[in-house]
């Protein structure tokens, strides 16, 4: 009997979507190659290239069992949305709409880019079992709010160091953030490049667990981003 609950614990273990313990440290995005912005481009509605944008979060294991889980790297590539440049870093705004569906599960080489807190290759039914969590009615309700949305609600500072207090909703709750990002380019494209911490509970998200709390995912994630937009009107 102590065996199978043994292997059913493993079981349930992997196919939880576990998380911080160790925590990197300064957490790194890949930079676009472009020097950083001077000045804003011409005031006008630009449309986000979701072929080079990315949302990028990074889930850490927690509880007494937490050495049967593992950490998750999660990427969006179907970030789609519009900024609206104005005359000045104030005057301006944007808006992103993140698929809740759109989520790749630990994949190997953005594994590997994280570095030693994410070893090896994940199994299959493991990534599916996490991706089911996610998804589900417990955290992003993907099913009734199949949509995640970001708005700048205020900017402030220079184009090298901006800061951007945004609303996000998040399966059906509002709640408010300050995220600090950088701004990149040149006179044919504009990059928007950033990461933060960010704790689940305040978005109105319950951290998983499972066993009581034995295995569990940490409530501080962290999010990396790199939203790109041509500068054609």
């Amino acid at each position: 009997m102590f065996k199978s609950a043994a292997v059913a614990v493993l079981f349930c273990a992997l196919m939880a979507c576990s998380v911080p313990h160790p925590r990197p440290s300064a957490p790194q995005i890949p930079t676009p190659s472009g020097a950083a912005l001077q000045s804003l481009p011409a005031p006008g509605s630009y449309r986000i290239d979701s072929s080079a944008s990315e949302l990028r979060i990074l889930v850490f294991r927690a509880g007494s069992l937490a050495g049967l889980g593992h950490n998750h790297v999660m990427i969006n590539r179907s970030v789609s949305g519009i900024v609206q440049i104005g005359d000045s870093i104030s005057t301006s705004s944007f808006s992103l709409e993140v698929p809740a569906d759109a989520f790749e599960i630990d994949d190997a080489d953005a594994r590997r880019e994280e570095g030693g807190d994410f070893p090896g290759d994940i199994p299959d039914d493991a990534k599916a079992g996490t991706r089911h969590n996610m998804l589900s009615g417990a955290v992003l309700n993907a099913a009734q709010f199949p949509v995640i949305t970001v708005k700048s609600a205020a900017l402030r500072g220079t184009p090298g160091e901006l800061t951007a207090d945004l609303t996000l909703t998040v399966a059906g709750h509002e709640s408010g953030v300050s995220v600090p990002l950088t701004l990149q380019g040149d006179s044919r494209r504009l990059t928007a490049i950033g990461s933060f911490e960010l704790r689940q509970t305040a978005i109105g998200i319950a951290p998983y667990s499972l066993l009581h709390g034995a295995l569990q995912v940490q409530d501080a994630i962290l999010l990396k981003f790199k939203i790109a937009v041509p500068l054609s009107l």
